[in-house]
């Protein structure tokens, strides 16, 4: 087996240590999350991960900002052969239930962002990359859902809508409407209200 490259080897220590560092965010929130406990979960020390990120902060920004990107990608694969509405909406509901169960990513984004706003330095580069995912989630759906027409609502609407719902997090505690049950009763009735308004 061929010995991996200095840059091949740096490649798999920053991933492992951004997957640890939403662990063990989602584990022990943000206060919790040291940077020791980060290179500890990662199997590293404090050096190798100041060898890669500049400080926690840091870590948590390449994360999020590589996870939101993911998820435009990830639904554009799923939605990639699927034009019937019904069908759309029931494969935006299992992917919403299969990322809500995750559980970290909106517990991760919604203390990072507080924090960042609290100790006063949230700002467009924080928010760029949710705007830009939820814009590329609902530019996808309005494609599939509304072929051809205008949409009803404003794409990063409609994406905040679906991501909001999928990631706020608070259904999944709850045992009652999923955030996937949920998302497909709103987005059955917005196809139908648009499918009503187009009609008449």
């Amino acid at each position: 087996m061929p010995r991996l490259t200095r840059e091949q080897s740096q490649a798999i220590t920053r991933e492992k240590i951004l997957q640890a560092a939403g662990d063990v965010v989602a584990r022990d929130g943000y206060d919790g999350a040291s940077v020791e406990r980060i290179a500890e979960a990662a199997g590293y020390s404090k050096g190798a991960f100041y060898s890669n990120f500049a400080s926690k902060e840091d870590v948590l920004d390449h994360l999020l900002e590589g996870h939101t990107g993911s998820d435009v990608d990830d639904l554009a694969g799923l939605l990639a052969d699927v034009d019937d509405a019904d069908e759309v909406i029931e494969v935006m509901a299992r992917w919403s239930d299969s990322r809500a169960a995750e559980l970290k990513w909106g517990l991760i984004a919604i203390e990072f962002l507080r924090r960042a706003r609290r100790d006063g330095v949230l700002s467009d580069h924080h928010r760029q990359p949710f705007i830009s995912q939820w814009r590329g989630v609902g530019a996808l759906l309005a494609q599939k859902l509304f072929p051809g027409s205008p949409p009803p609502i404003d794409p990063v609407d409609l994406g905040g809508i679906v991501l909001d719902l999928t990631y706020g997090g608070i259904a999944t505690f709850l045992g009652t409407n999923s955030s996937g049950q949920m998302l497909r009763h709103i987005l059955t009735a917005l196809v139908r209200a648009y499918g009503d308004d187009s009609r008449s």
